[in-house]
């Protein structure tokens, strides 16, 4: 067949963005794996295989996100209007450092800062989006390849103006539901629909009299709560809704569900997602 054929295969390395417009890095190999010595920066990885026809079409790969728990720096944010002053304090003395930031990997910008005094400010952020940051010493400094010279010091994340979450949390469930309690589970909102650091969620429930029974405040790894000292044959809803610095968003709506005078409703309450105008 034609992939006995192979003779070797092209791996391209990129990195994003790749500000220096460089030619990206391309190894040879003749096995199907490589060992790459590159940063915590977005990468993007071109494969193709060739013989003696050509070059086949080329799959392309980037590189996930790393855990940031382990870096050694820790890279502070301060908003100033639309800019961001970055500063950080280095272990030790590279030649320089390297900046990315941006929204995402298709709007990633990058800047070669020569200075030691480890700090830069950055332009034109836009309200309510989250900014990823990342600061890396580089022993290569000029427009280059920085595959293998660069090592990520710190990583933070940024909004220049929070703004309360525009949506409630989906797919709100209630379920195992007996005479004195509930149990209430959801999806956590979106991170593109938080509109700033979501901080936790609010529950409240209210039963058919539209009384209020209940409120409690919640961190944002929180998705499920046990709804106790409930009243036996009532109807309660449950409301909840996601909060950041900047203030609380709109509630997602439970459909009602009723408490039973004896035993546990097997059946799932499936509460379908609303929100409240």
């Amino acid at each position: 067949t034609q992939s006995e054929n192979v003779l070797g295969y092209y791996v391209d390395v990129e990195r994003i963005p790749n500000s220096c417009r460089d030619s990206p890095n391309r190894i040879f190999l003749k096995d199907r794996k490589v060992l790459l010595n590159i940063s915590m920066a977005y990468y993007r990885v071109n494969i193709s295989a060739y013989n003696e026809a050509g070059e086949s079409p080329q799959v392309i790969y980037i590189v996930p996100d790393f855990s940031a728990t382990d870096l050694p720096g820790q890279i502070h944010v301060k908003h100033l209007g639309t800019n961001a002053v970055v500063t950080w304090t280095p272990e030790y003395n590279p030649k320089c450092f390297v900046v990315d930031w941006g929204t995402s990997k298709e709007d990633m910008h990058m800047k070669i800062v020569n200075t030691a005094t480890g700090n830069f400010t950055l332009e034109n952020f836009q309200p309510y989006k989250s900014y990823k940051i990342m600061v890396h010493a580089s022993d290569v400094c000029q427009c280059e390849s920085f595959t293998g010279h660069e090592k990520t010091f710190g990583v933070t994340h940024f909004y220049s103006v929070e703004g309360v979450p525009r949506t409630g949390p989906a797919n709100v469930t209630i379920l195992n539901i007996t005479k004195h309690s509930a149990l209430v589970k959801w999806t956590e909102i979106a991170a593109e629909d938080c509109l700033g650091f979501l901080q936790g969620y609010r529950i409240s429930l209210a039963d058919s009299s539209r009384k209020r029974s209940l409120a409690v405040t919640l961190n944002s790894s929180t998705t499920s709560y046990r709804l106790t000292g409930l009243k036996e044959k009532t109807s309660y809803r449950v409301q909840i809704s996601g909060f950041t610095n900047a203030g609380e968003g709109p509630p997602t709506l439970s459909q009602p569900f009723s408490t039973p005078k004896y035993g546990t409703v097997e059946a799932l309450c499936i509460c379908v997602t609303q929100h409240q105008s």
